[in-house]
């Protein structure tokens, strides 16, 4: 994300420069100086994210007080740091310098079929990057898929998500597919498996990284026109964890979608599909799941309506949980409709609420969604505060 700041503000691009000269050995002991910005909100949690050019590896970012940060940056020049407490108003004054490697906050790293996302050596989640085993003989194989989350866990260890729910087998903990779709004079539909007209499949898998700021998946999915024997769209999902030092799980999920040929994938009007999220099984039932939205709005009166996030919560083990779903300002129709269902703990930005679009060839549609899990009952502040966050990341701009 390069961006040339007015008023004061210069490019990431001058900030790698900066960066080059302190590890280049001519200027060994040059200061690399930044400040972050957060504008006019409260930020509980900042997650820092800018491009840099010819930097990798591990830093630490030092404030006026002492406090530090990690900082990794990534092959590719993207540079992270999570902040803490960034004040509305505040510019936080950091200093830069290489760091070693430590052993990585957030690691991630396949076990069997699935990519496990581990935090300060919590389980926080795992993404199934092959099919895995069926959890009940009863389930016809029409209805085995991977390439989703499961289970997604607060940080008390608490399981917030369901998979293979017995009154929705292809409900997967959070997963993404498409339901009434027109492709080449087909009707395939790509959620609901049973139908037998389409599926998702993991094609492959990109990457996987640990560090001491962040940690994730790439890989790519397959919808396939079962009919028609052929791929009607490619998508390229991310998830990617961060390590915070609050008592929060939070992860985004990226999804990149395009055509697989020359033909555009059309979504008709509907109730559902896009991105979905199954809460845990003991939430089944019209009193057992509790739904909150950024517009005060719950399950009474929050479907089909329009919300920049939304909480899904309820008790496991004695102890009330929840998850939230943030929404991106970008995303096509934002704040997206939800589809909050009756009496189960399913939820649903679901964009085709608000009429038919489609998927042009030459194009890629980008949808962005942040997670967060945690211990107690929701705080509608934090959330909202988090959201911000998420959607006007902070600033960063180079002093020295």
């Amino acid at each position: 994300m390069c961006r040339v700041f007015r008023c004061g503000y210069i490019s990431t691009s001058l900030f790698a420069a900066g960066l080059l000269a302190l590890i280049s050995g001519s200027t060994a002991h040059a200061q690399v100086e930044v400040w972050v910005e957060g504008g006019q909100e409260d930020r509980p949690v900042a997650v820092v994210t800018f491009t840099v050019a010819g930097v990798s590896g591990s830093w630490h970012a030092v404030d006026s007080l002492g406090r530090t940060a990690s900082m990794q940056v990534s092959r590719s020049g993207q540079a992270q740091l999570v902040l803490a407490d960034l004040r509305a108003g505040e510019r936080r004054w950091l200093h830069l310098r290489p760091a070693v490697a430590a052993r990585p906050r957030v690691i991630v790293e396949r076990a069997g079929h699935l990519a496990s996302f581990r935090v300060d050596d919590r389980p926080m989640m795992a993404y199934h990057m092959e099919k895995g085993p069926m959890p009940r003989s009863d389930i016809d194989s029409i209805y085995h898929r991977a390439g989703y989350l499961h289970p997604v866990y607060t940080p008390g260890g608490r399981l917030v998500t369901d998979d293979y729910p017995p009154n929705h087998i292809h409900h997967h903990g959070i997963w993404a597919a498409w339901t009434r779709t027109r492709f080449q004079g087909r009707t395939p539909d790509f959620w609901n498996m049973g139908r037998g007209t389409g599926r998702v499949d993991v094609s492959s898998i990109d990457s996987l990284w640990s560090g001491a700021v962040s940690g994730g998946v790439r890989a790519e999915h397959r919808y396939v026109d079962l009919a028609g024997r052929t791929v009607a769209l490619y998508e390229t999902w991310q998830v990617e964890a961060y390590a915070t030092e609050l008592p929060l799980n939070i992860f985004d999920l990226t999804l990149w979608q395009r055509t697989a040929g020359d033909s555009a994938l059309s979504l008709s009007e509907h109730l559902y599909g896009g991105m979905g999220l199954r809460g845990h099984r003991d939430w089944n039932g019209e009193e057992h799941a509790d739904f909150l939205t950024s517009e005060g709005r719950t399950r009474a009166d929050g479907h089909a309506t329009r919300a920049r996030w939304c909480h899904v919560g309820g008790w496991v083990e004695g102890e009330r949980v929840g998850i939230a779903v943030l929404g991106h300002p970008d995303n096509l129709e934002a704040p997206q409709p939800m589809r909050i269902h009756p009496s189960e703990p399913f939820f649903n930005y679901a964009p085709s609420q608000a009429g038919e679009f489609h998927i042009r060839p030459g194009t890629v549609t980008r949808w962005r969604y942040r997670f967060v899990t945690y211990d107690g009952p929701p705080d509608p502040l934090l959330l909202e505060a988090l959201w911000t966050d998420f959607a006007q990341p902070a600033r960063v701009s180079i002093v020295n």
